[in-house]
């Protein structure tokens, strides 16, 4: 990282951007530090970065590519990147791409999603564009008929499939099911979500001579994050040096990780987006150093800000939200959410905390709903699934199990052993 670089960026964005104006205001005028600089709180970046009064841009949106990042229905999330950025991005992921595999001539399917302003194929499609060997790359989508896919994979001899690993694992059930193999396909390239063991046993049925290798770790709003490194652990990545730099800070005192082993949060900073600035934003996920020396870290899975269940992102807030336009007797008095995964699956349960003196399911053996929870909880559902659409829709698709509320008493949601703080999300699906 150049020092220079980042102290242009800081003076940049201070001086073009109400947001970091504000939240630098204390700051002496020579901070040019990261650690001098506070980390991006979540919801007021997303507040100041609206479509109209936007105090976030450093200048008018009048060049630029508009794509839709994570968010509820009601308010939608955009990030915006000018063509230099842009291409800044997608060539740099691009030379990732070699490095977990892209070879010369290698025949590329694209599965990821396109349209209502999401990134990823896109995104894929212009990184292997910009990747520095030569391929041919086959924009098929995550949404094609599995009818139609598998014989284009077939015809062309796709060696390399990008997707999320919902879509992969779509694809692989339906070869197997067919009682067939794409023994051509050498790497599967994955992205969006974590891999888990139970899929990788399923994509190697179906490609039985490929690798399951991480496509890359990026995201629309944090931008680049980390480079995959080669190896075993699919996991593993490093940073983009020299653009972006990659903090993993601790849960409590936010202060930087240094060693190796210890888990944190993984915060980011794009020293090349200029537009919409990203300065020591919290990129959603957890991870821990590996090599120190090397820059190499483990990706763990999502921090409280958000989690990914199958292919559906989603905040703490949401369920808040939802619980709070359900709740109107105000019963509800803490929420977790925990991501569990079984048969195959990944499941969002809700659980939710009632006040003692409360009656909560099992509380009596008079059965039915004598307290009116079980009431409560399908309203906190519906309100969920409302602004989530496409929970339901993956539930009708068999990607995820249907969202389910366990009712508990405070003490029984999990809190940070050092801090006593409420753990907003609990990810309970296993790691290796």
């Amino acid at each position: 990282m150049s020092a220079h670089q980042l102290s242009d960026l800081i003076r940049f964005a201070r001086l073009n951007s109400p947001f970091y104006r504000d939240l630098y205001a204390s700051l002496p005028p020579g901070a040019d530090r990261l650690g001098d600089l506070p980390v991006v709180d979540q919801q007021e970046f997303w507040a100041a970065n609206t479509l109209d009064d936007n105090r976030v841009l450093t200048g008018p949106l009048s060049e630029a590519t508009v794509y839709k990042t994570g968010g509820t229905t009601g308010a939608p999330k955009f990030s915006v990147y000018t063509r230099d950025e842009w291409r800044t991005f997608v060539t740099a992921f691009g030379q990732g791409m070699v490095e977990t595999g892209l070879r010369p001539g290698h025949r590329v399917a694209d599965l990821f999603y396109a349209g209502e302003l999401y990134a990823s194929f896109l995104f894929v499609l212009d990184s292997l564009a910009h990747a520095p060997v030569d391929n041919v790359r086959l924009p098929i989508g995550g949404a094609a008929p599995l009818e139609s896919t598998v014989p284009v994979l077939r015809d062309f001899g796709v060696q390399v499939v990008t997707g999320t690993p919902t879509t992969l694992c779509r694809l692989a059930e339906h070869v197997i099911a067919a009682g067939q193999r794409l023994d051509a396909v050498e790497l599967v390239l994955f992205g969006g979500e974590a891999l888990f063991a139970d899929q990788q046993r399923l994509l190697a049925a179906a490609f039985p001579n490929a690798r399951a290798r991480s496509v890359g770790y990026a995201s629309v709003d944090a931008g680049l994050l980390g480079c995959p490194v080669p190896g075993p652990d699919p996991r593993m990545h490093r940073a983009f040096t020299p653009h972006s730099v990659v903090e993993i800070l601790d849960d409590t005192t936010g202060e930087p990780i240094t060693e190796p082993g210890r888990p944190g949060r993984v915060v980011v900073t794009s020293l090349f987006r200029r537009l919409m600035p990203v300065i020591r934003y919290p990129a959603g996920d957890r991870a821990e150093w590996a090599d120190t020396r090397t820059g190499h870290f483990r990706i763990l899975g999502r921090a409280e800000e958000g989690v990914r269940v199958g292919p559906v992102s989603l905040y703490s807030q949401d369920a808040q939200d939802a619980v709070a336009t359900a709740d109107t007797a105000g019963r509800v008095v803490g929420m977790q959410l925990a991501v569990r995964r079984w048969d195959g699956r990944d499941g969002l349960v809700l659980r939710l905390a009632t006040a003692p003196g409360d009656e909560a399911p099992g509380d009596d053996d008079r059965g039915g709903d004598p307290a009116g929870l079980e009431s409560l909880a399908k309203a906190v559902v519906t309100e969920l699934e409302t602004v989530r659409p496409l929970y339901p829709d993956s539930v009708r698709a068999g990607y995820v199990h249907p969202l389910t509320v366990e009712w508990v008493r405070h003490r029984d949601l999990a809190v940070n052993p050092r801090s006593g703080k409420l753990v907003r999300v609990v990810d309970e699906r296993p790691t290796t």
